[in-house]
């Protein structure tokens, strides 16, 4: 019986562009939804033990600066490496292109080090800033957990860096599943050693990166990729990555910017109103992250391939086959999340503090954010097709405009609409940004098929 279903889904998951997408799309969603209820699990256990407590406080602060490197520098790296690996490998073979990915491995080690060292360095300078309402000791206690947990910036680099190789092979269920590790590494540890304290928290972190580290370790050796990295020199491909790279660090910074700056205009408002933002944007945040997720890792290793082929006709219609798809997806789905915004709201929140006027006010904010999600999404789908065609300098400037047009309408619509005008504005950004980039797209697909 199970194999008579895997060989239906291998059929009906085989052939086109299209289908081949749409298979890898599920896969990595259904296992990204078991990672992410695998983290929602640790984050019982972690209220479970340590509450809202001072020591909770100063993990969640250690961790503020290595999530933010990771998130920035790591994952700016992975999408400038990856078109590049794919249209080398594509064009000149799997030795040329194993050769660009121990070159790009050695450069980003040294950039994760060279990090590493300014992070660990200057947090006696950014710490006592960023937690100004720390006494001495939370503040000493939140620089012994960076102190511990800052190998996590270099672990997981690497492994953000070769997730992206297994899936350019499109291997994509390893580099999904993985994540799985470390959530349960941590519970092990926060249950077993509940002597370590919050240190457990911590350890959890970096033992689970390890773990997962040389789990894609065995997954790479397994297609025949050699982990030694070798320095090969600064040739024009690496070149082209690092040209590639700096553009998607500069947007990912003023993306990275847009949700504090939103919060810090929301503190301007009356007491609550960032945490009223903040509940507004939970629920929205969770399928969006799934679905961008899955969408972004399935789709560009093949828009990579074609672009790297010239067969910007299939780009096209791949295109336009999935951005139907979202909104056709999507939009309903934003519907039922506006019209039932408040007993959404009442049923996941309105309990204890948690007062039937903040349920009204949480879910008008939330019903605003709702409104961003075909958007976004799409957004998303589009985004992976410039960093494809590897035209990485549009999405700097777009994250600029976004970022000022953001700010603007901030000021604009809290004068009328108080804390649920930030919400408006973000979902207003998503919709300029998903038309400003689309039209760029459209103009280079059409001007490459001229040229063809």
């Amino acid at each position: 019986m199970l194999k008579t279903i895997i060989n239906k889904w291998k059929k009906q998951t085989s052939g086109s562009i299209n289908r081949r997408i749409f298979a890898a799309f599920l896969t990595v969603g259904v296992l990204t939804a078991f990672v992410k209820v695998g983290a929602i699990g640790k984050e019982l256990v972690i209220a479970w033990r340590f509450g809202t407590g001072d020591d909770l406080d100063a993990f969640l602060i250690a961790l503020l600066i290595p999530s933010f490197i990771v998130n920035v520098v790591a994952a700016s790296f992975n999408a400038a490496l990856i078109p590049t690996y794919i249209k080398v490998r594509e064009m000149e073979g799997k030795t040329a292109a194993e050769k660009l990915f121990s070159g790009a491995t050695v450069w980003s080690l040294g950039l994760l080090v060279i990090t590493t060292i300014l992070m660990l360095s200057t947090a006696p300078v950014y710490l006592p800033r960023i937690a100004s309402g720390f006494n001495s000791q939370k503040l000493d206690l939140a620089f012994r957990l960076l102190c511990v947990s800052s190998p996590i910036v270099l672990l997981n680099g690497i492994i953000t860096i070769w997730s992206a190789v297994l899936n350019a092979g499109e291997r994509f269920a390893l580099a999904a599943l993985c994540p799985i590790i470390t959530p349960v590494v941590s519970v092990i540890l926060l249950v077993g050693f509940k002597s370590w304290g919050i240190f457990a928290l911590a350890a959890g972190l970096v033992f689970g990166a390890l773990l997962e580290m040389l789990i894609l370790a065995v997954g790479l050796h397994q297609q025949g990729i050699s982990l030694l990295p070798r320095w090969h020199g600064f040739d024009a491909h690496l070149r082209q990555v690092v040209n590639q790279y700096a553009p998607m660090v500069a947007g990912s910074l003023l993306i990275c910017s847009a949700g504090p700056i939103d919060q810090i205009m929301a503190a301007m408002l009356s007491p609550g109103s960032v945490a009223s933002l903040n509940y507004g944007n939970r629920l929205i945040a969770s399928p969006i992250s799934l679905i961008t997720t899955a969408l972004s890792t399935a789709v560009i290793p093949y828009f990579s391939k074609m672009v790297t082929c010239q067969d910007w006709m299939a780009v096209r219609r791949t295109l336009k086959h999935y951005l139907r798809l979202i909104f056709l997806t999507t939009v309903p789905l934003t519907g039922l999340l506006f019209v039932f915004s408040e007993p959404i709201v009442q049923v996941l929140f309105q309990r204890g503090s948690f007062t039937g006027e903040d349920t009204h006010l949480v879910a008008q904010i939330q019903g605003f954010y709702a409104l961003q999600m075909p958007f976004y999404v799409a957004n998303i789908l589009v985004v992976r097709l410039i960093t494809s065609m590897q035209k990485n300098q549009i999405l700097m400037w777009v994250s600029a405009l976004n970022l000022l047009i953001n700010i603007t309408l901030n000021y604009l619509f809290m004068h009328f609409f108080q804390i649920r005008g930030i919400a408006l504005s973000t979902s207003c950004v998503y919709v300029f940004s998903f038309l400003f980039v689309l039209l760029f797209t459209n103009n280079q697909i059409k001007q490459c098929l001229l040229i063809k």
